[in-house]
């Protein structure tokens, strides 16, 4: 019985990537991160400063230039030097390349939002430049 549920659970599984990928291989969360430059704006304010994602290190995980400007928005980002990708589309940015200082969930639209810490909410989004 529980070999039954197991393969009823996979068929689901399956089918349902197959309808949200559309059969085209590449998910909503790997199109948004083709841009290589982003803004970065907290809680909608109009302050707003350049990240952009440098070369790949290895599997998922990037190098990162982030503005001096950023430090206004975020204390403490300014020392971040990686992004890292992680396998349900999110972006963790960290100075070490393991503890994320900030972590962006996929947003309506082309872009991020943080949801950890808490605040200040930030927002990056595509800049337009690959």
């Amino acid at each position: 019985m529980k070999l039954v549920a197991g393969l009823v659970a996979s068929v689901a599984l399956f089918g349902g990537a197959h309808v949200l990928y559309d059969g085209e291989g590449q998910g909503t969360a790997v199109e948004t991160a083709s841009s290589s430059s982003y803004r970065l704006t907290a809680n909608g304010d109009e302050a707003a400063c350049a990240v952009r994602r440098g070369a790949p290190v290895s599997d998922g995980l990037s190098r990162l230039d982030v503005a001096p400007g950023c430090r206004k928005l975020m204390p403490g980002i300014e020392r971040v030097k990686f992004w890292r990708e992680q396998a349900d589309g999110s972006v963790a940015f960290s100075e070490s390349g393991v503890d994320p200082i900030v972590t962006f969930g996929v947003a309506d639209g082309d872009g991020y939002e943080s949801y950890a810490p808490a605040a200040p909410l930030l927002a990056l989004n595509s800049d337009g430049d690959n």
